[in-house]
């Protein structure tokens, strides 16, 4: 599996976003399950996932602190490259 993401170091805080198909967040169990699955790829950082509504606007998905952080930067100032995950 591919996956958009990044893994972004601020303010000695390490994390990992994720971009996913808003179904996915569309559900809390399925939101869970899909964090918990991605943490064995990165390990021991908090997982936010990001998914965009019709209009292209971004919603966040994790730790508040990182989540608040992140809506004040635009999706194109994150180092998004893609993960072969399996």
């Amino acid at each position: 599996m591919v996956i958009h993401g990044a893994v972004i170091i601020e303010q000695g805080v390490t994390f990992a976003i994720i971009s996913v198909k808003p179904h996915v967040t569309q559900y809390t169990a399925r939101l869970t399950s899909f964090r918990q699955e991605m943490s064995s790829f990165f390990p021991n950082m908090p997982i936010i996932l990001m998914s965009q509504d019709a209009s292209g606007r971004p919603h966040y998905y994790g730790r508040k602190d990182i989540v608040d952080f992140l809506k004040t930067i635009r999706l194109s100032q994150i180092p998004w490259k893609e993960y072969h995950v399996y």
